[in-house]
């Protein structure tokens, strides 16, 4: 297991004992459980997802029902829950200090606060998101600003274009996209969810939406975007996660197709 890895599972081991004694059991419980089923910890993040399957499965066959044919990506089950459980410290950015910043190659920037990115027009799109710890949610509402509108106000005001964009938030995260992943309204800056300003856990107060891509790519608590002449692997990818994330083709590790 990667270092890093090891200590986020134990971190998030102690934080599950503390908060999910019963969880913590049944995980612990392995093999001599005698259901036949694996425990492991999904980690992602700053999350916890407890699963009956190894992380990252390939083939995985889910005793859940899977439902809704042809909107599954490879290797997904459908889940009603919003499956995250917070473990380690939640950025919680007051409202007054928080901003939003798109750079370019050049240095040159567009900031907005807060209430300016309120005032921007408004998107809701109804969406599914896949998470590469294998999840998928369908028809999820959101409430946010188009990319596309930040980018178009941001090259009004001179920046310059890239062909990727890697976004930043809170604690030091860092993902990598492409700019056609991100426009043509593809993604948004979501401070939404259900009819509701989204929640910390979340990724709130915004947090970057990018759902034909693998969730990881949907930045929690993002701050802005870099516009850049060249990729760069963000937190995740520079750990071994795939450059790109696109859940139909099953694109979780660096060498997938």
């Amino acid at each position: 297991m990667i270092p890093e890895f090891e200590l986020l599972r134990e971190r998030q081991m102690r934080e599950l004992q503390e908060h999910s004694p019963a969880d913590a059991a049944w995980l612990e419980a392995g093999a001599t459980a005698g259901d036949g089923l694996e425990r492991s910890i999904d980690v992602s993040r700053g999350d916890i997802i407890v699963t009956d399957k190894p992380f990252i499965a390939r083939g995985f066959h889910s005793r859940r029902d899977t439902g809704a044919a042809g909107r599954l990506p490879p290797g997904q089950y459908e889940t009603r829950d919003f499956p995250v459980l917070s473990a380690g410290p939640t950025p919680r950015t007051p409202l007054a200090k928080w901003d939003f910043t798109i750079r370019d190659a050049e240095g040159q920037s567009v900031r907005w606060s807060w209430d300016e990115l309120q005032a921007l027009p408004h998107d809701m799109p109804t969406v599914d998101i896949h998470c590469v710890t294998k999840w998928s949610k369908f028809d999820t509402k959101w409430d946010g600003v188009s990319v596309d509108t930040l980018l178009d106000a941001a090259r009004a005001r001179g920046l310059k274009d890239g062909a990727y964009v890697l976004a930043f938030s809170d604690g030091g995260y860092t993902t990598n996209l492409p700019l056609a992943d991100v426009t043509n309204g593809q993604a948004w800056v979501a401070f939404g969810f259900g009819g509701a300003p989204l929640a910390p856990e979340h990724g709130g107060p915004a947090r970057l939406l990018v759902p034909h891509l693998y969730f990881w790519k949907s930045a929690k608590w993002v701050r802005g975007l870099t516009l850049m002449t060249h990729d760069e692997p963000g937190f995740w990818e520079q750990l071994g996660y795939h450059n790109r994330g696109d859940p139909w083709r099953e694109q979780r590790y660096q060498g997938d197709p």
